[in-house]
């Protein structure tokens, strides 16, 4: 099991952000708009279906998970926090978040139903913000010449998440989850994720007045599908998760380990194992 460390960032998001936060460039800054408007609904879904698929183990099977899920729910809880607070720069800015209120019906869908589900849901989301994570990590200067504050707060989440990647899978496994269902979800997740992460992002663009620039559309074709695109290089990993044989912790997390030690100045740690969040 990880060793999931709770921390707190230190960034000043009370001073008002710049619209073009990303450099400039409208359409990374609504691409990250975007993902950060799904976060606080999310991740508190996510903190829901562990807990309550680790309530769901026979409590003999539930002490080597505790540690763990807790620091899950911790890490979990701070992004929820950060990314409110990120928000509401965002619709003080005049953009308005259509993807919450979506994501919150759809997951009511779930309600009362095997708890095997939700976990299905989570592991295969944790799964893409991992390999965003990973990709992100590994292409940093995407973040320059980015507003500092948010530099730090996106690769200090991709580094949270890179560590907990493997939480929400263990504990379906654990459910004796099947390799089916895991994929059902899978397939029916990533269809849901890309749509909704492109209406919100198209709806940013609109809002912000910068969807029909031509400029706009050569940095998503970049971004996207460039050398070092998200698409481009995030595909193969994206398509591991069909293995029957795979588990996250097959992708590798070094680079989440040196962002974390190299910038250890940028946080402090609230809670380890085993210790009260």
């Amino acid at each position: 099991m990880s060793e999931l460390v709770v921390r707190r960032l230190l960034i000043d998001l009370e001073t008002p952000l710049p619209r073009h936060w990303c450099a400039g460039d409208a359409f990374r800054t609504a691409f990250f708009n975007s993902l950060s408007m799904s976060f606080p609904v999310g991740e508190q879904f996510f903190i829901d279906a562990v807990r309550n698929g680790l309530k769901a183990l026979p409590t003999e099977q539930q002490a080597p998970f505790q540690a763990e899920v807790q620091g899950f729910i911790g890490q979990e809880a701070t992004h929820r926090r950060i990314h409110s607070l990120f928000n509401q720069h965002l619709e003080t800015q005049g953009l308005v978040n259509d993807w919450a209120p979506r994501a919150e019906r759809n997951m009511q869908l779930l309600a009362g139903t095997n708890p095997r589900h939700a976990l299905a849901v989570t592991a295969a989301n944790e799964h893409f913000t991992a390999i965003f994570a990973e990709w992100l990590l590994r292409n940093p200067e995407l973040l320059e010449p980015c507003e500092p504050r948010l530099k730090t707060m996106w690769l200090w989440h991709c580094a949270e998440e890179s560590e907990h990647k493997a939480t929400a899978f263990d504990v379906y496994a654990a459910l004796d989850g099947s390799h089916a269902w895991r994929i059902k979800w899978f397939r029916r997740i990533t269809f849901v994720f890309l749509s909704d992460t492109l209406r919100q992002t198209v709806n940013n663009l609109r809002r912000d007045g910068s969807l029909w620039r031509w400029t706009t559309w050569t940095s998503a074709a970049s971004f996207l599908f460039g050398q070092r695109g998200l698409v481009r290089q995030t595909f193969r990993p994206w398509r591991a998760y069909l293995r029957r044989d795979f588990h996250p912790n097959q992708q590798a997390n070094e680079l989440s380990g040196r962002w974390l030690a190299d910038n250890a100045p940028l946080y402090t740690v609230v809670s380890r194992p085993g210790q009260a969040t």
